[in-house]
């Protein structure tokens, strides 16, 4: 997408908050012009009970982020947020509406801190002349294949919860630099953030994938993944803990957190450098469990495999990175995307809206 800077020019705010980070960027059309990262340590979020708790002190830190860069509020055309946990969704660009803030706040379908992204965005836009709310690309988009929700048991139905909006730029951006179209390709892609999810892309649709926040596949930093099931059934009606202790357990202070008492992938990665044998374990059965997804993923795709696309903050760890080639290199070509793409994803949604190119949906 090309900018036309003589006739129509969109001031855009991208909005992602994430477990351990809320990232803002501020476009004109698709060329940034500011990107910060504000952290969130174990620490400053430790007083909050629910992730919808956090929502004003996250809005005051991205104005007071604005304010510093002498970024004006009424500049802007439109405020887009990540999408979070809702209802299963055609993948595309919705606008915020009642029933989206709804779902939101009362986090019915999920508790995630994405689902502040449409919240944050529609007050953030609200008392700006022009400026409309949207997000994009959903964690719950929902391409699965009917075989990949049968789990086991009836009453516990497999369902689409990923790194939506990443999965989907990492692999039409793969696409695009191999002169080929998404739709064409089977692509494998892991997502290695805060949470991780692994997906298995058939011809432009992800028809299977682990429910990264609180369900099956690799841990992460905060999250526990796929558990032993017998094991947490004792636990859960042990007397010992709550529902939402464990729930917690499962999806803020499982992964790394529950091992370390801290969600910085950096700092352990750094732990396990200076050769802490704890950290070394922990980060390379990380990496293990990623690889084995990965292999299962290639079993849907039936071993047609164009590339495996490796993308998310984990992505920077070279010893992660090394650990997963060497199991994984037999399937397809490793191609590693580190960080994310989410905020430009963002704003080239919006864009296309404002400029007329596609209609947004209605939720």
């Amino acid at each position: 997408m090309t900018d036309n800077f003589d006739t129509i020019t969109h001031r855009i705010l991208a909005i992602n908050p994430g477990s351990t980070s809320t990232k803002i960027a501020v476009y004109r059309n698709t060329k940034i012009r500011f990107l910060k990262s504000i952290k969130h340590s174990s620490a400053d979020l430790e007083g909050f009970d629910k992730i919808i708790d956090q929502f004003e002190f996250r809005k005051n830190l991205i104005l007071k982020a604005l304010e510093n860069e002498d970024v004006k509020l009424n500049e802007f055309t439109a405020v887009i947020g990540r999408g979070g946990i809702m209802k299963s969704l055609e993948s595309g660009v919705y606008e915020v509406n009642a029933p989206m803030l709804e779902d939101l706040k009362s986090m019915k379908y999920g508790e995630h801190a994405s689902c502040l992204g449409g919240l944050l965005a529609y007050d953030i836009a609200s008392p700006i002349s022009g400026a409309r709310a949207f997000i994009a690309d959903p964690t719950t988009v929902d391409e699965l294949q009917d075989v990949a929700r049968i789990s086991g048991h009836p009453l516990l139905e497999r369902v689409s919860v990923f790194h939506a909006l990443n999965h989907k730029m990492i692999a039409r951006n793969h696409a695009r630099l191999g002169g080929k179209s998404y739709e064409e390709m089977n692509l494998i892609v892991a997502h290695l953030g805060g949470g991780i999810t692994v997906g298995a892309h058939l011809k432009g649709r992800v028809v299977d994938v682990n429910q990264g926040l609180d369900g099956d596949g690799p841990f992460g930093p905060e999250r526990s993944g796929t558990l032993p099931v017998g094991a947490l059934a004792k636990l859960c009606y042990s007397g010992e803990y709550t529902l939402d202790e464990v729930k917690k357990m499962i999806a803020g202070k499982g992964g790394y957190m529950a091992y370390f008492g801290i969600n910085d992938a950096y700092s352990i990665g750094l732990m396990a450098e200076q050769g802490n044998e704890k950290a070394i374990l922990v980060q390379k059965a990380l990496a293990y469990q990623v690889a084995k997804e990965i292999g299962a993923m290639s079993t849907v795709l039936k071993g047609v495999v164009d590339a495996i696309l490796i993308t998310g903050g984990i992505a920077h760890n070279t010893v992660v990175l090394d650990f997963i080639k060497a199991m994984v290199a037999h399937i397809a070509r490793v191609v590693v995307y580190p960080g994310e793409d989410e905020m430009k994803a963002l704003a080239q949604n919006a864009l296309r809206v404002l400029l007329n190119e596609e209609k947004p949906k209605e939720y």
